[in-house]
């Protein structure tokens, strides 16, 4: 499973995913739903629902696009440790590499048929056979194959470890659950285009499940084996044999800012590969003149390190070509100025921002009583009203973590999870519990990524309202806080304010909420929530899941393990000769299609 942080406001916060986000998509497939649109090519296509326009059989075009989703730099070509997978980062990595399956833009999963295709050719147990195209390569000209599925395998595989210890994992993966999930990986030849891959049990994101990640050649040459030697040591648990593999994957492709791995050993599987970098400004990437499936529509894609503010003005100036900036009144304002020069991509998106508690040994917030006296001062309705609806006249306090109030069964799901104990400010409750609990002056600092206008706001009225209640509200917001090393990461912190970003993987928040996982990141812990979750990940019916989606609600509610506030809305910009860019719902944001993007003659 896959999960992706930002910290950006709109799309983010500091944005952590609610679902498997895809790597760089191809073409084609027919989904479960559809939507249709307009879009252009290097000639013009017609798009029949939320996946990728056909643009036909095209070349790529000379010359650049220049992009930006935020300010962050980037951080690593391997964008699938807990430290780098970020929607920033992953907005650029994710358009070198390729996998079976993306996300069109309502959250419908399409194949990836450049890649491969799959099929399910058994529920008892749940077998799925992946196969991989006969002419993908990796852009070193070597032929991308079932050791490579091998490896995605195993660096999300807890059994491959330090000592038999499950807590001392060999690769420091985002993603831990696969060696469980699927007992024996791949079975195939591991020079071969063909596998299968059996579930332990029912699994309803087994079409989610990363297959292809990085290239299994370069780690094991790293490592001074062979490829069919990493993968049959992956295969047969050989963790001894793995530390050095494990070492290259968890370390060897980071660099320093503007420094970009050896191209010998950051080959990619998708239509971009790296190009150059320069520290604090831009990563240009540029066409993989090697890839297998349709090319990049534009020779040169350069993503721009650009602050929220300054977006509108540089896609006036033409510096920029698409911007992805947080949606303020101010910024939908500029650009509705900008008239018919620039077209605005707006709607709904699976991205909810919300305040999460420290758990951490020694923090306030360990003390359930004084979590419920911040809930009652957090003023979310009046967030709501002053920083949202004006972008969204539909816009409302969300009171839930795992639906969407856009979506058809949000009311069923809250109405039987939260009694809108906090829907409205009180004051005098919160007083008389912190009285009671002698905890008057009790500090609190709110972290966010910043700057971040609507973050900073945010905090604003939050310390207006709770420090009346008897809190000391700080602003704790720091470039730095969701970075390595950061107050997050180091736990420094008593609430952090994020967004998660999602596409709608069913069984996501249990990465996020159950006990010891990847990105609780407050060390939250319920063993009620542990099973509850257990028992949807582990179960194919829709029903089940439903209702146990209002079990798991109704005890983050109960337990206060955060506190929801709104869904995002989403908002983006391009220039009137750019084509192709199409809003998103999913955390891939305005650039999930960015390989069909191309200016207009």
């Amino acid at each position: 499973m896959r999960f992706q942080r930002v910290s950006k406001a709109v799309a983010v916060g500091a944005a952590m995913a609610l679902a498997l986000s895809a790597c760089a998509p191809g073409g084609g497939g027919d989904p479960a739903a559809s939507e249709s649109g307009a879009a252009g090519g290097n000639g013009s296509a017609e798009v029949t629902n939320s996946g990728l326009a056909d643009l036909g059989d095209i070349t790529t075009k000379d010359g650049a696009i220049n992009v930006s989703i935020g300010a962050p730099e980037f951080l690593s070509y391997n964008g699938f440790t807990p430290n780098t997978y970020s929607t920033y980062n992953s907005g650029i990595v994710d358009r070198m590499f390729a996998g079976f399956s993306y996300f069109g833009t309502d959250g419908t999963l399409y194949p990836n048929e450049d890649l491969g295709s799959y099929e399910k050719v058994s529920d008892d147990p749940l077998t799925i056979k992946y196969t991989i195209n006969e002419n993908a390569v990796w852009s070193d000209g070597t032929p991308i194959t079932v050791a490579d599925s091998v490896l995605a395998w195993g660096v999300q595989n807890l059994n491959l470890n330090e000592g038999g210890d499950k807590e001392k994992p060999l690769f420091n993966s985002v993603s831990v659950d696969l060696g469980d999930t699927v007992p024996k990986g791949p079975q195939g030849d591991v020079a071969g285009k063909e596998f299968t891959v059996e579930f332990a049990a029912p699994d309803p994101d087994w079409a989610l499940q990363s297959w292809m990640l990085h290239p299994a050649h370069v780690v094991a040459k790293e490592a001074g084996m062979s490829t069919e030697e990493l993968a049959n040591a992956i295969l047969a648990g050989e963790s001894d044999k793995l530390k050095e593999a494990a070492e290259f994957w968890n370390d060897g492709w980071v660099t320093n800012p503007g420094t970009l791995p050896d191209e010998a050993i950051s080959p990619v599987s998708g239509p971009y590969k790296l190009g150059s970098w320069k520290a604090g400004e831009s990563v240009t990437l540029v066409a993989n003149e090697e890839y297998y499936g349709t090319p990049a529509a534009t020779k040169e894609l350069t993503f721009r390190f650009v602050e929220d503010a300054a977006m509108v003005q540089a896609l006036q100036n033409k510096d920029l070509d698409v911007i992805n900036p947080q949606p303020t009144v101010d910024t939908l304002s500029q650009l509705e100025a900008l008239g018919d020069q620039i077209n605005i991509q707006k709607g709904d998106t699976l991205t909810w921002e919300h305040l999460d508690f420290n758990f951490t040994e020694g923090n306030a917030f360990t003390n359930l009583e004084l979590r419920r006296a911040f809930a009652m001062c957090v003023p979310r309705q009046n967030i709501v009203d002053n920083l949202i609806k004006p972008l969204n006249p539909e816009a409302i306090v969300m009171n839930a973590r795992e639906v969407f109030p856009f979506q058809d069964n949000y009311e069923d799901v809250v109405s039987a999870s939260y009694d809108g104990r906090y829907d409205e400010v009180d004051i005098e409750g919160a007083k008389k519990i912190l009285e009671e609990q002698d905890a008057v002056g009790t500090k609190v600092r709110i972290g966010y990524s910043a700057p971040n206008e609507r973050r900073t706001n945010q905090v604003a009225a939050i310390k207006s309202s709770c420090d009346e209640a008897g809190f000391e509200i700080e602003d704790d917001g720091d470039a730095k806080f969701f970075a390595p090393g950061g107050a997050q990461d180091r736990g420094d912190y008593e609430v952090a304010l994020f967004a998660w970003a999602g596409s709608g993987q069913i069984s996501s928040g249990q990465n996020i909420y159950a006990t010891g996982k990847p990105q609780n990141f407050g060390k939250y812990s319920n063993e009620q929530v542990d099973a509850e979750w257990e028992t949807l990940a582990t179960s194919l019916d829709p029903a089940v899941h439903q209702e146990q989606v209002k079990k798991i609600e109704k005890l983050l509610w109960d337990d206060l393990y955060g506190i929801p506030v709104f869904a995002h809305p989403g908002l983006s910009a391009s220039g009137s000769d750019i084509q192709n860019v199409r809003h998103t719902a999913t955390q891939d944001q305005i650039v999930w299609n960015a390989n069909q993007w191309v200016r207009a003659e």
